[in-house]
């Protein structure tokens, strides 16, 4: 365990963040109203130190495990890169992740929904914004948003 610990830091908060906002997808960890984990990668964007959000249906099984227990985990992958160090003979990982705990409810104000879903498009489709006005004219009343505000400080950690 020693030499684990030697490889691998600890960073803090404000590290841990970048990471979410680097990592492609995040997964979403809930548990199920029987009791079992589920977890599902999304795109989710972040506003802001404690808030993130992400969109789905307003049915289905995140929306039951939300309401059932709204205690979600974040977890995210930034950097992930598989190496073989011939100095040790050994196979190894380098990466960037961070996880963090927070408290997801759904949004209902109308123009909280639109900013959160300017957020994402301007995350994963920045060069489509001149269609985002029409598209949230024509989607809104119809596409959920969900808000997660953690609860506690991400941690991130590396191996470089």
């Amino acid at each position: 365990m020693k030499q684990m610990r030697k490889y691998q830091r600890m960073k803090d908060a404000r590290w841990a963040l970048e990471v979410f906002d680097k990592a492609p997808y995040v997964t979403l960890s809930m548990v199920r109203p029987d009791g079992s984990p589920y977890g599902v990668p999304l795109s989710i964007v972040r506003k802001d130190e404690q808030t993130f959000y992400f969109h789905c249906a307003f049915e289905g099984e995140k929306l039951d495990c939300l309401l059932h227990c709204p205690t979600v985990s974040l977890s995210a992958v930034s950097k992930c890169t598989p190496a073989y160090e011939e100095e040790k003979n050994n196979f190894t990982e380098h990466y960037h992740s961070a996880i963090a705990i927070g408290r997801a409810e759904q949004v209902v104000d109308p123009e909280e929904k639109t900013e959160a879903l300017r957020l994402l498009c301007r995350r994963f489709l920045p060069k489509q914004m001149s269609h985002f006005d029409a598209a949230i004219e024509r989607s809104l009343a119809c596409t959920n948003v969900v808000r997660i505000v953690l609860t506690e400080p991400p941690v991130g950690k590396c191996k470089e």
